[in-house]
């Protein structure tokens, strides 16, 4: 396929798909969802057009097990309320059919026209689109359309394959087939105009080219580094929902490591893709890759992830960066929460890192020279501490890069599994420890009451 083409020559060449018969691909209906095989049967048998779309039939030619399962349809989406009595219709103005099985959601939508961007909300833009009488009442609504045109919204060819319910085969209007098997991510139509349609298309291919281990092709590629700085325009609360998206999906480093190719880093995070230009083999860029492995591994392992431990590992560099230039005037934690304020709100203004993050964020950080000290009832009030755990677990991290003494990394894991008499005891004989950088503190002599005067 030809990827200057305009859309209405796409849509022309799309009208004869190529249609891949049941035995010639792996599709089994064993590997797709029972509910969502009932949403397309029924919508077969009212006489619908029923298709299973998108990122379920890519993944299932891939051998991989699909997260959801969503359905195109001509049928509208007044239609599918009728059909499913637990159906709900969401968005504003384009509306999509939420069918619910359970705590299974099969989203439902029918074909679109081309040129309907859609928005955030699942809405589109109706401008030209619909024709109303002065009364309010519809003339023309063309904001639906034919499986020919819902072919050209979708952003990569590996994402707009169709699997037809009613016979089994596979259709492919623009090659997605071939690149889905040859491992490679493309554009549909010229990837210039579709990144200045929606700058987060180019986010959106380092998510896909990570998650499915996908060349980008260079025709997709090539204009992302001239085009990056569009995605200063883009909302900063979108920018966390793909952050979010890219980050805990189990694909971070891989993820991390094209966004910094591509230069995209610098447009979602300029602190840190400043300190990693200063220096990225520093002892923070080590915690850096070390703590998006991590995720990646926990989220492998079907274990929980956060943001707010996500967004410490990525700013920690930024962080680090900013307190070597506040330390010569403070003391080691207010420089350090000082220098975690400042490149906080200065990330603020590209990724919009809601307070419920940024709050617990600020504590892992302000605790991490707090585990200097090792002796008296200060470090057995740092157990207690609610963060205890996430800034353990982050002062682990920066033992394993080198950051901070092994030695004191398991004297906090040793002390945890004693019992409360063993650590008084442990901490009562001076723990071991003292402050990072500095000799260790003074114990101050109690005095001793004098005797009442004669």
């Amino acid at each position: 396929m030809n990827d200057n083409n305009s859309p209405a020559e796409i849509i022309d060449e799309a009208s004869a798909p190529r249609v891949v018969a049941r035995e010639h691909h792996p599709i089994s209906r064993a590997n797709i969802s029972s509910n969502a095989l009932k949403v397309l049967y029924r919508l077969k048998e009212a006489g619908y057009q029923a298709f299973l779309v998108g990122g379920a039939v890519r993944d299932l030619l891939l051998g991989l097990h699909p997260k959801d399962f969503d359905v195109a349809t001509n049928a509208h989406p007044d239609q599918v309320k009728q059909l499913f009595r637990n159906c709900r219709l969401i968005g504003r103005r384009f509306h999509l059919a939420h069918v619910r099985f359970g705590y299974e959601i099969i989203e439902v939508a029918t074909f679109r026209a081309a040129h309907t961007p859609i928005d955030e909300d699942n809405s589109v833009d109706e401008a030209g689109h619909r024709l109303v009488d002065e009364r309010g009442r519809i003339l023309r609504d063309n904001l639906y359309g034919t499986i020919e045109e819902d072919v050209w919204r979708r952003d990569f060819t590996a994402n707009a394959l169709y699997y037809n319910i009613s016979d089994f085969s596979v259709w492919d209007y623009v090659g997605g087939y071939e690149d889905a098997q040859a491992r490679v991510l493309r554009l549909i139509g010229d990837p210039e105009t579709r990144y200045r349609e929606d700058p987060v298309r180019m986010l959106r291919a380092v998510r896909f080219a990570a998650k499915l281990n996908f060349g980008i092709h260079i025709d997709t590629a090539t204009p992302i580094p001239k085009l990056a700085w569009m995605l200063d325009g883009v909302p900063p609360a979108r920018l966390f929902d793909e952050v979010n998206k890219m980050f805990l999906a189990g694909y971070a480093i891989r993820s991390f490591e094209l966004l910094w190719d591509l230069g995209l880093l610098e447009h979602l995070f300029p602190d840190l893709a400043a300190a990693m230009n200063t220096d990225p083999n520093s002892l923070a860029a080590r915690v850096l890759r070390l703590g998006l492995e991590g995720t990646d591994e926990r989220v492998r392992a079907d274990k929980s992830v956060t943001p707010t431990f996500l967004f410490a590992v990525l700013l920690w560099p930024s962080i680090q960066e900013a307190f070597a230039k506040l330390q010569p005037e403070q003391g080691d934690v207010h420089a350090l929460l000082a220098a975690c304020d400042q490149v906080t709100a200065r990330q603020q203004a590209r990724v919009a890192v809601p307070k419920r993050f940024t709050l617990p964020l600020r504590e892992i950080v302000g605790l991490q020279p707090r585990f200097a000290y090792r002796e008296g009832r200060r470090a057995l009030r740092l157990l207690d501490h609610p963060r205890f755990r996430a800034a353990y677990d982050f002062l682990l991290l920066r033992a394993a890069a080198g950051e901070v003494d092994p030695d004191l990394a398991q004297w906090w894991t040793d002390i945890q599994t004693m019992s409360v008499e063993q650590r008084t005891s442990m901490v009562e004989q001076g723990g071991g420890g003292a402050p990072e950088g500095g000799q260790r503190r003074r114990r101050r002599r109690r005095r001793r009451p004098r005797p009442p005067a004669a």
